[in-house]
């Protein structure tokens, strides 16, 4: 039996819906057009050995709480008298009510999207093909990994963070492990023996939501769990940043998480940046490749000001800036954002919060079908906003933005283009939909002379999302951006390698039943990435074979979109976010 790596170049495919199976249900076609077809050779993978027996899903059944130790009788009374008003009163209404497949746990944790247990390094991992010299060092990636079985809604995001690491060396030998990021939440819920933190998307909707938010603040008022060090997951993005590696959420602090010599992680703890920061940072902050600094923006869902830009810096020992408040009119879910050579961009679309829905029965995170999408201007050196400018992009929602740039248009107006994935309908990740979800590759172009805007699909008819440009060229303008084929939604069915330029698309698919998720692109030349072609590397990602239940993490020449390598993992690795690659000289660097 033979794995099925497949590689093809076409056009880009005719307008149509995009499929998924059940998270919205979908259905698709694909029509391309034979004229512009072109065929290139498989590249397939030698056969593989007999499968391992599947791993077993393993939560963490939640037990009769062991109170920590240093509650005195009284808490412990209040404990358990609040643990039976959420058995019997929350639990009790939250067991007769029907879940919408968005917070259904029996959906969005089953198959391989289900949670694993930690896993110590495992050494000599068979290697079929050999490993590029070039990608000597760590990749990690992150993911979202319940502990305890749900007690109630629970979305995908909601899941304690876990990172996933695999150590490339010399001589074609690779090692893995995997590790929760020990956040606060997380070592809390442990001691207490169940999930007593609220879970943000999953369990606060409504009238329920509201109870479980009320359960939380007097157990914290009793002094049983302290929200004050954090409450996030840590579960999306990562990086790398003057030789810490940051594991972040949007709702918290990132966590610092060491990288050992063996290729093991430890958590070191809440990173505020030598107490800079105090505020969430989102998962997605930007490194400028020029100058190493570090850009990132906070939102915040209660209070003004809603949104705030930071940087730290690259050359100087992480200093921060002075924070920059951005004015909305109402708090918005920024989940990313991109900079340029001279700006940062920003978008303020149109899923927003309104914790007032929840007393109507509702979900805090809605579609704000009356207000306009737009994207903000600012200069990187501004000290506040006056300078920011903003222009209306109508009905654009991109959850993840790839790239930014300035150049001039044909009239001498300076452009700044933006690089993204349009999503429709905007909230499908958050509330079900009856219309089919798709998040097509689009170019925004903002005319900073007449503050007007134009938006074009790059490649329509093919769901692309989470991936990368070169990351050597972030701000500057790119040919090549490498993405996930998000088919069957919301699974990876394989990568499409897009030019920008033209809109061809390299497709590799990784064959039936094989599925994978962000692919990682890692320059070959690492000290002067941004010089010689742009694809000039290799992408790299976790692919499961859900038939023969195994894992492996696959390796690609970008130019020719062919497998050269491929590194059998011991474990089942799940579904995740987003991960970065490390290599051997910049962990030479790693603080201690």
């Amino acid at each position: 039996m033979q794995a099925s790596f497949q590689c093809f170049t076409n056009s880009p495919f005719s307008k149509h819906d995009s499929p998924l199976t059940h998270y919205p249900k979908l259905t698709s076609k694909i029509h391309i057009n034979p004229s512009k077809k072109t065929s290139l050779p498989r590249k397939l993978a030698p056969p593989m050995p007999t499968p391992p027996p599947p791993d077993p899903v393993t939560f963490l059944e939640p037990v009769r709480p062991k109170y920590p130790h240093h509650l005195n009788p009284l808490q412990k009374l209040a404990a358990s008298a609040l643990d039976k008003i959420e058995d019997s009163l929350i639990g009790f209404f939250e067991k007769g009510k029907s879940l919408p497949k968005t917070v259904d746990p029996t959906v969005q944790i089953s198959g391989n999207f289900a949670p694993v247990q930690e896993c110590p390094v495992h050494h000599g991992l068979q290697v079929v093909g050999r490993i590029p010299d070039c990608l000597r060092g760590v990749y990690v990636r992150n993911g979202a990994n319940p502990m305890f079985v749900p007690s109630g809604g629970h979305h995908l995001f909601d899941g304690d963070g876990m990172i996933h690491a695999v150590t490339l060396g010399h001589a074609n030998q690779a090692s893995y492990s995997c590790r929760y990021t020990q956040t606060s939440r997380l070592v809390q819920e442990a001691k207490y023996g169940k999930p007593v933190f609220p879970k943000p998307i999953g369990e606060l909707h409504g009238h329920l939501g509201l109870a479980r938010l009320g359960l939380f603040m007097a157990r914290a008022g009793a002094g049983l769990v302290d929200g004050s060090r954090g409450m996030g997951a840590a579960n999306a993005g990562l990086v790398y940043f003057n030789g810490s590696l940051l594991a972040m959420s949007e709702d918290d602090l990132p966590y610092r998480v060491k990288i050992k010599p063996d290729g093991d992680l430890e958590t070191i703890g809440r990173f505020s940046f030598d107490d800079q920061l105090d505020c969430p940072m989102i998962a997605h902050p930007k490194v400028d490749p020029v100058t190493g600094d570090l850009h990132a923006l906070s939102y915040n869902v209660v209070r003004k000001p809603y949104l705030k830009y930071f940087r730290f810096g690259g050359s100087n020992n992480g200093k921060k800036s002075r924070d920059v408040d951005v004015t909305l009119d109402q708090p918005t879910m920024i989940h990313d954002f991109a900079i340029t050579e001279n700006c940062v961009i920003i978008p303020d679309h149109q899923v927003v919060f309104k914790l007032s829905e929840m007393i109507r029965g509702g979900s805090p995170v809605i579609y704000d079908k009356h207000k306009t999408s737009r994207f903000g201007v600012l200069s990187k050196n501004d000290a506040d906003e006056s300078g920011i400018q903003w222009i209306d992009v109508p009905n654009c929602f991109c959850f993840h933005l790839w790239n930014a740039w300035e150049e001039n248009n044909d009239d001498g107006d300076r452009n700044v283009v933006v690089i993204g994935s349009c999503m429709d309908p905007p909230d499908s990740v958050f509330n079900e939909q009856q219309d089919p979800v798709r998040s097509e590759l689009s170019e925004i172009r903002l005319n900073l002379k007449t503050g007007k805007s134009t938006r074009r699909v790059i490649v329509s008819g093919m769901n692309l999302e989470a991936g990368q440009v070169n990351r050597a060229l972030l701000g500057q303008k790119t040919r090549y951006v490498y993405l996930a084929i998000a088919d069957p939604w919301p699974k990876c069915s394989g990568i499409a390698k897009v030019d920008l330029g033209t809109g061809e698309v390299t497709k590799l698919m990784y064959g039936e039943h094989r599925f994978g998720g962000e692919p990682m692109f890692v320059p070959q030349n690492s000290k002067n990435a941004g010089s010689g072609s742009e694809d000039e590397g290799f992408i790299m990602g976790f692919v499961r074979d859900e038939r023969r239940e195994q894992s492996e993490m696959a390796i690609v020449k970008a130019s020719s979109m062919e497998q050269v390598a491929s590194v059998k993992l011991p474990r089942r690795v799940p579904y995740g976010f987003h991960g970065t690659f490390i290599s051997e000289q910049e962990l030479s660097g790693q603080v201690l």
